[in-house]
């Protein structure tokens, strides 16, 4: 990747942080002030404001910079944003995106697949019981908040965005399915776990319906109404990304699928075939691994 250097971009950027840090929270703090009825100065207003503008010129110029220095986007987005922040804001853009991919019908990632298997069936009414719930608190607190029309008006938006927010997850699930293609199966859960397991790694695979989970090293449970269906014990270690970056390794992952016969019985034959492919051929050298 090419990129600019800790000495080339530490201060500038740890300035920028810095006054990102500060002006922000204090934006929202004074807004905060304002809804709650407290009467801010018009020096304390302009004051902020052009920190902010100028913050946010700072930074557009760092970025064009980067980007000359040859960054990509992406890369020079991820220099003056800390990483957590951006992947927060991805998955709420793929929640987002997911609502309109349900309504279109069209699922994420599964062009060209050899196995589609769906796994959103079982949480469907509690997400929808959840949706509901959130949509009585929403017009409940915009009768309760009719009088105070500006306070009225931010807890609406935020209410709102809540019930597309737990729809988004639910589309999310919807809309990317496991998929089985290319030698891989690419377990998903939502919008913040998407793991691809190479078929060569998968040393077993077994149905085995749990449901009770409990955190351990190396494992992966990605259960679906509290319940897992399918097993997979790898013969070597997987990365899984996190919802903040964090990675881990796992060599045993469980699933849930709609249909788990189906997904079971596909990956085993598609392991069987990955296996027979690689086996040495009479009379040859067995084939070099890893």
């Amino acid at each position: 990747m090419t990129g600019v250097t800790g000495t080339e971009r530490g201060p500038v950027l740890r300035v920028l942080r810095a006054v990102a840090y500060a002006a922000l929270p204090a934006e929202l703090v004074l807004l905060t002030l304002l809804l709650g009825g407290v009467r801010i100065p018009g020096g304390v207003w302009v004051g902020a404001e052009l920190v902010t503008a100028g913050l946010l010129a700072a930074e557009a110029v760092v970025w064009v910079r980067l980007r000359r220095r040859g960054l990509s986007r992406r890369e020079a987005l991820a220099e003056l944003v800390p990483e957590r922040v951006l992947r927060l804001i991805g998955h709420e853009l793929r929640l987002m995106a997911s609502l309109g991919r349900w309504v279109a019908r069209r699922p994420h990632g599964t062009g060209g697949a050899a196995g589609v298997f769906p796994h959103a069936r079982d949480q469907a009414a509690l997400m929808y019981g959840f949706a509901f719930v959130c949509l009585v608190e929403t017009v409940g607190m915009s009768w309760l908040l009719a009088g105070w029309p500006v306070v009225h008006a931010v807890v609406l938006v935020l209410d709102v965005y809540t019930v597309l927010f737990v729809l988004g997850l639910h589309a999310a699930a919807v809309t990317r399915p496991h998929v089985l293609a290319d030698g891989r199966l690419r377990v998903r859960q939502a919008a913040h776990v998407d793991v691809a397991v190479p078929l060569e790694r998968i040393a077993a695979v077994r149905r085995e319906n749990r449901f009770t989970h409990e955190k351990a090293d190396g494992e992966l449970n990605l259960a679906v109404g509290s319940q897992t269906s399918v097993t997979l014990e790898l013969s070597g270690p997987v990365d899984v990304v996190g919802l903040l970056g964090r990675v881990r390794p796992v060599t045993t992952v469980r699933l849930h699928a709609d249909d788990p016969k189906a997904l079971y019985e596909a990956v085993r034959d598609a392991v069987a075939v990955t296996r027979a492919r690689t086996a040495p051929s009479p009379g040859q050298d067995p084939l070099p691994t890893a």
